[in-house]
């Protein structure tokens, strides 16, 4: 898809009353230095300016997106680790909370457990907004250096299931093997069990059936603000923001989305690297 639809399909876009922006954080408002941009910040100061009201929804843990958060001026609720997490920074007040049954993620930890997978698997269970850890890899570290959280080794992470977790997470160097493993326990569980996905092609996300973006951004739309999905506009890079993207009455992918996503977009805009978000946020609110 181009990143200029003729000008008659923008304009038709234009003319839709949003009333909510929401934005993904990595490969969408954060490039590779792990920063929000000056034009990216302009541009969502000027939509507030307009009465439009902003929101981040990330796969990111509650505590590692709270910077951009902030950052953006944002004053809705934070939709974290796919949506599983609905929080409001201002009041604390958690909104939603949706976990992963226990017994399924003994399973799964059984599956990354197995020979073919083990070695090369880093696995991550995030419980109570913390980062559990088997041993802390050299994938764990990367992660860690761009999530700015402190990992908790804790050998056999069995022992942390007295609590159920908001996610699972396994990564490694191998996009190769992350779509394999992703395919492989698409067949294994079905959508009404686990919600599966990839928010980079590194890593495997695991989460509550009922969890993704998508339900995630209608929660904050209709039951939170009281408005449509037509009124909302959504931007996102990658897998994981499909839900939204499809559900929003814009739905943006950037132009370094692959191209399966890429191609279920209204509209899309240029990479990250070129303030991609801004772009956007121009040809359709300014």
């Amino acid at each position: 898809m181009n990143s200029k639809p003729s000008p008659s399909y923008s304009a038709g876009l234009s003319s839709r009353n949003i009333q909510l922006l929401v934005l993904d954080i990595d490969g969408t408002i954060a490039g590779v230095d792990n920063q929000v941009r000056e034009p990216v910040k302009q541009a969502v100061q000027a939509v507030q300016a307009k009465g439009i009201q902003v929101a981040i929804a990330t796969g990111r843990m509650y505590q590692s997106a709270l910077r951009f958060h902030h950052e953006i001026g944002a004053t809705l609720p934070l939709m974290t680790y796919q949506g599983a997490l609905v929080k409001d920074p201002a009041t604390n007040t958690v909104h939603r909370h949706w976990t992963v049954p226990r017994h399924l993620a003994s399973e799964l930890l059984d599956y990354f457990e197995q020979p073919e997978w083990r070695a090369a698997l880093s696995v991550h269970f995030y419980i109570n907004d913390q980062l559990y850890v088997r041993e802390i890899t050299s994938a764990t570290e990367e992660y860690v250096s761009r999530s700015t959280v402190k990992p908790i080794p804790v050998g056999d992470l069995r022992n942390t299931l007295d609590t159920e977790p908001t996610k699972v997470l396994a990564l490694t160097d191998d996009p190769v093997m992350i779509n394999n493993l992703l395919k492989s326990l698409r067949q294994r569980y079905t959508p009404a069990e686990l919600y599966l996905t990839t928010s980079v092609a590194t890593f495997f996300e695991a989460t509550h059936p009922k969890v993704n973006k998508g339900t995630a951004v209608s929660y904050l739309a209709e039951e939170h603000l009281g408005i449509q999905a037509e009124n909302v506009m959504a931007i996102g890079d990658n897998f994981n923001d499909l839900e939204m993207i499809e559900y929003a009455g814009i739905g943006v992918a950037m132009g370094n989305a692959p191209s399966e996503v890429q191609s279920r977009a209204d509209w899309v805009a240029p990479s990250v690297e070129y303030d991609g978000a801004a772009v956007a946020i121009a040809e359709f609110l300014l």
